[in-house]
């Protein structure tokens, strides 16, 4: 059997450096031919293009693209390659690059791009029939009916350890049987905190996961919840199951990573310990599993797991986020292009941490009446407004919050 061909584009930051650990430890099942990144390290993405061998590469900032090109050679000259001894790949660079690279020659692409950066690669991966093994939930959470109107069954294939876990007990049962999905989440940091309790929140507070170990925008997601209001949207749009349907419960411990009850009255779990190269390897290898992709739950100790309701009043992110895929009307891309603004501010020290989503819940109330979306421009247009009216109400002092001391 030949390997699996993969483009991986994100491939500089968390979940790209894990695909390529699994890649390069199961040569006989995967091989990269293409790589994509943003820019910010071109020094890392040319030795992984080095040591893999891919046939292109691309960066989303154009600037960039003459320093990847003397980070190729630097790179080989530290490796110890002679000259003449090692291949430059073909380099893009530019706005279109990612979109470029997934439809790429190849069996499957891996879009690990942050933010809304990866819709139009999605898009273009599932128009060019590629398998899509999804890590951006952006694509989904901003563009959900425009994915859906071009993919097929079975064409994408979750990344997110909730989603990675529900695709997994949803083989359990036809989708008939399926009463709801109940998705886990760690609590982050302030996990049984009162509203009140929240008030005096830190940025280095909100920093500090007990879990995970991820980047500052998703780990403060997490301390507010917001996360898990995407993740919400994202298991909606994935397999088709209502918001009414869908519950969240704080699992502490980050070993049961997303349940599915059936109408006969029983649940299916997911469990492993917190490590992310268990869900990559599956979604590489999908439907097929990678032996050793990650270390398995101890038997041989005792363990003791908890699961408790998500506390609404503290925590009004999922609630917000459930609203807002029900509006539909570019209401979810609004919700998640409002809130990275919000969180910016609140690392800046310009907004209390209860700010971010109390002022998430203004926006969502002033939007206008946008259409369903239609087109990735206009995606791009209600994001565009949802930036700058959450910067208006930061520098105007009118966010939620805004202007309290947070100290």
């Amino acid at each position: 059997m030949q390997p699996r061909q993969i483009v991986l584009l994100g491939s500089t930051g968390s979940i790209g450096t894990q695909a390529i650990d699994i890649v390069l430890r199961n040569p006989d099942r995967f091989r990269v031919v293409a790589l994509g990144a943003g820019g910010g390290n071109v020094q890392l993405l040319a030795s992984q293009a080095l040591e893999l061998g891919v046939e292109a590469v691309g960066v989303a900032k154009a600037s960039v693209a003459q320093d990847l090109q003397l980070a190729f050679y630097a790179t080989a000259q530290a490796n110890g390659y002679a000259t003449g001894g090692y291949r430059i790949p073909k380099i893009l660079a530019g706005p279109q690059a990612m979109a470029e690279l997934a439809q790429w020659p190849c069996d499957m692409v891996l879009n690990g791009v942050v933010g809304s950066l990866g819709l139009a690669p999605t898009l273009a991966a599932l128009r060019a029939g590629r398998i899509l093994a999804l890590a951006n939930k952006e694509s989904l959470v901003a563009g959900g009916p425009l994915v859906r109107a071009v993919a097929g069954p079975g064409q994408i294939v979750p990344v997110d350890s909730e989603h990675s876990a529900l695709a997994q007990c949803l083989r359990g049962g036809s989708a008939a049987e399926v009463r709801r999905l109940v998705l886990t989440a760690s609590g982050g940091p302030f996990r049984g905190r009162s509203r009140a309790e929240l008030a005096a929140v830190t940025p280095e507070q909100a920093l500090a996961h007990p879990t995970w170990d991820m980047g500052p925008v998703v780990t403060i997601n997490s301390a507010t919840l917001v996360n898990k209001g995407l993740e919400v949207i994202e298991a909606h749009e994935l397999f088709g199951i209502g918001y009414p349907e869908i519950e969240v419960m704080v699992h502490p411990q980050s070993v049961i990573h997303s349940m599915v009850e059936f109408r006969d009255g029983s649940t299916m779990a997911q469990c492993s310990p917190p490590d992310m190269r268990m869900p990559i390897s599956l979604a590489l290898g999908w439907p097929d599993r990678v032996p050793e992709a990650a270390a398995p739950v101890d038997w041989s100790r005792a363990h003791t797991w908890e699961l408790a309701p998500l506390d609404d009043g503290a925590f009004p992110a999922v609630r917000l986020a459930k609203q807002a895929g029900a509006t539909g009307r570019c209401r979810p891309a609004i919700y998640n292009a409002a809130n990275e603004e919000f969180v910016a501010a609140f690392t800046a020290g310009r907004l209390p941490f209860l700010g971010i989503v109390d002022s998430l819940e203004r926006v969502l109330a002033e939007a206008p009446d946008f259409p369903e979306p239609g087109t990735v421009e206009e995606v791009l247009a209600a994001e565009t407004w949802a930036r700058a009216r959450a910067r208006e109400l930061v520098t105007a002092g009118r966010a939620a919050g805004a202007g309290k001391d947070n100290a």
